[in-house]
């Protein structure tokens, strides 16, 4: 008696899975998009990464590019050259250059409640954090690390601030 062969199952057209989707997902991995607007631009995409890379001067694997000098049993370096390779478009780097060269702002704030939570707390007692862990203001019963953290945030994002709120405390006020 002969075994009975399985039919192998025909290719037929899946009703479950979204074609439209299933392309988009294949371009989007075949095409990743490049997030730097320089190298974005200056992109062929005709040539690999490497050599896309290397047109821009830029390199996609540092360890061959910088290779570790390695000491023979002999004490003498041995020294690899690698011929430079030839710079397209060395506007890229410039570009580059230029905006890693511009001064980061610092845009962070905080909410006027810890704000005022702050100035509430060095108005009535000082830098006594034990004490400001006890005020009947410390809603959320922060900790003295924790109010201590608040006011250094305080004092970081609203220097100017901070300088003038301490400064109107040592004025002393007239009614």
């Amino acid at each position: 008696m002969s075994k009975v062969r399985k039919k192998s199952k025909s290719n037929t057209f899946n009703y479950n899975q979204n074609r439209k989707k299933l392309k988009k997902k294949f371009r989007k991995k075949a095409n990743p998009r490049i997030e730097n607007k320089q190298i974005r631009d200056a992109w062929d995409p005709s040539k690999s990464l490497t050599r896309n890379l290397q047109d821009m001067g830029l390199v996609s694997d540092p360890n061959r590019n910088l290779p570790i000098k390695k000491e023979s049993l002999l004490g003498l370096r041995k020294e690899r050259t690698a011929p430079a390779p030839v710079v397209i478009k060395p506007y890229v780097v410039n570009q580059l250059e230029e905006e890693a060269n511009l001064p980061v702002t610092d845009t962070k704030t905080l909410s006027s409640d810890l704000i005022m939570y702050a100035q509430h707390m060095i108005r009535e007692h000082k830098d006594n954090y034990k004490a400001m862990a006890r005020d009947e203001k410390n809603y959320y019963q922060d900790t003295p690390k924790q109010i201590k953290r608040k006011i250094n945030e305080y004092k970081r994002c609203h220097s100017q601030h901070y300088d003038a709120f301490v400064a109107s405390l040592a004025t002393p006020m007239s009614h």
